[in-house]
Order: C-alpha cells, then structure tokens, then sequence
C-alpha cells in the first residue's frame, strides 16, 4: 500500500531560523538558561541550607553574610530564592505539559469529530473559561488541598481551554485538506488521521502558547502559594516568601522585593520566548520585520 505522507505548514527549520533572526528572543532565551541551570544547580550554587533557622540571624538585611538578607526564622533568602526557582519552573512546565496534551487531544476530536462531540467539548471550553485564571485555581486547589501534585493539576485545569481552541480552529481547516481526503480514500482510520496527518500541521501554534502559558502558570503558582494553597511549608517558593514577607514589608523590604524580581525576570524570559516564537511561526509577521 502507498504511504501517505502529509505536508507540514511550518517547516522545524524555517521556524527556528525565523526564531534566532529575533533579537528579542536571544533576550528570552538567555535569561530562561539562566534561570533553568541555577534550578539544575541548586544543591551547589546555594550557600546555605534553605530549610535551616538560625534565630540569632532573624532579619538580618543584604551583607557580605548573607547577600540577601535572612528571614524572620533566620534563613538565607538567597538559598531560598535558588531552591524556589526549582518548584516554579516544575510546577509551569508539568502542568503546561498536561494543559497542552489534554486540551490539544480535546480540540482534535471536537475540530475532526464535529457535531454532538464538538458542542460538549466547547461548551466544556466555555464552562472553564467562564472563570477567571486564578480564581478557577483557587477553586480547585481549595478542593484539592495544599500539595505540590494538586498545586499542579490544580494550574493544568485552568489552562485546558486556551490549548483546546487553539487545536480546533486549524483541525476544522485542516481536515477538508486533500492530504487528509487522500488518507480516507486509503481507509486510514481517525486515529491515524489526527495523530499522523492533522497534529503535526499544528503543533507549532500549539509550542506557541505553551511558552505563553507557562509564564502564566508561574504567575498563578505564586498567588496560590501567596494565600497558602500551594506548596506547603517550610518548602520554599515564591509565592510563600512574598507571604512571609508581606508583614514587615515596611522593616524587611528584601523579603518581598528578591522573589517578585525572580518572578518578573521569569515571566519575562518566557514572555519574550513565546512572543519570539509566535512572529516566527506567523509568515506575515515575519515577513514585516525582514
């Protein structure tokens, strides 16, 4: 039997040499390396131990000692800081995993399937959408409790929806194409058909809004830890060092100010990356900027 290949609308390479042509990417990309080897590297780049209190230093501000002060248990801010990044960044990308695997999986059926399948996956979309962000993850991780796994899936819920519309609109496109008619014709299956000819056609916007969504998945990470349902004590994260800091942010002012510039630069980068990979995926764009 014949092997029915299907075209692909962005070529890999064409993308990321439209990417690195980007100089605001080269921006995003190196402070997201950055931020990912100090996570890597936590265990040596940190010089004191995250967990350890030592009261004798209770809010001591940026030294020579302690380069970003301590706080009011006497633990380096800085040690904190390094070993904060680790949970931020496993918690964005596990749950954007899950968000872009689900809710992509969910928009090829609805776009390919269509009728009664199409309108109870949309209203699904619209039900979860009805929510604000971060008021859909307070919901669900109230329900959940406090933990590092229901922090996670309790983010992975709230970004299904954007990840479902963006697989559907192009499946709907998509499969009207002839490469996808052709495969018909030679009894390939649906299965086959999504999986094989249809989602390689679009996961380039679907990596688009993974980068985007990540950094939201941090940004909502950190207010839930900032009202005590994400990870518990004395764990450290961003969003709980903001907390703990909240009460002397007139006497410590390290406390507060160190974990919200980790959570702009993080945000940043991955702004910048998605933002970069967005115009190189867009041949219109790209085409303004040459």
């Amino acid at each position: 039997m014949t092997t029915l290949t299907a075209p692909l609308v962005s070529k890999p390479t064409t993308l990321w040499q439209a990417l690195f042509q980007n100089r605001l990417s080269w921006i995003g990309i190196g402070l997201l390396v950055m931020i990912v080897l100090v996570a890597l590297f936590a265990p040596l780049i940190a010089p004191y131990d995250p967990l350890q209190q030592n009261i004798a230093y209770r809010l001591e501000p940026p030294s020579a000692e302690f380069w970003l002060g301590t706080d009011t248990y006497g633990r380096d801010v800085l040690s904190r800081l390094i070993y904060g990044t680790r949970v931020s960044l496993l918690v964005g990308f596990v749950a954007v995993m899950i968000a872009m695997v689900v809710g992509s999986a969910l928009g090829v059926i609805a776009g390919y399937v269509g009728g009664i399948t199409d309108r109870l996956i949309t209203g699904f979309v619209d039900v979860l959408l009805s929510f604000p962000t971060l008021l859909l993850g307070l919901m669900v991780a109230a329900m959940l409790g406090a933990s590092l796994e229901n922090l996670i899936i309790a983010i992975a819920i709230t970004e299904i929806a954007p990840f479902v519309r963006i697989a559907r609109a192009p499946t709907i496109a998509l499969k009207q194409r002839d490469f996808v008619e052709a495969g018909r014709s030679l009894g390939y299956g649906p299965g086959r058909l999504m999986t094989v000819h249809i989602l390689p056609n679009m996961i380039s916007e679907v990596l688009v809004l993974g980068a985007l969504w990540m950094a939201t998945a941090i940004r909502t990470e950190a207010s839930l830890s900032f009202i005590g349902l994400g990870v518990p004590p004395p764990a450290p994260t961003w969003g709980s060092m903001i907390r703990e800091g909240f009460e002397n942010i007139l006497d410590a002012w390290w406390l507060t100010v160190f974990p919200s510039l980790a959570i702009l630069l993080t945000v940043l980068a991955l702004s910048l990356l998605g933002d970069a990979l967005r115009d190189a995926n867009d041949p219109k764009t790209r085409s303004e900027r040459s």
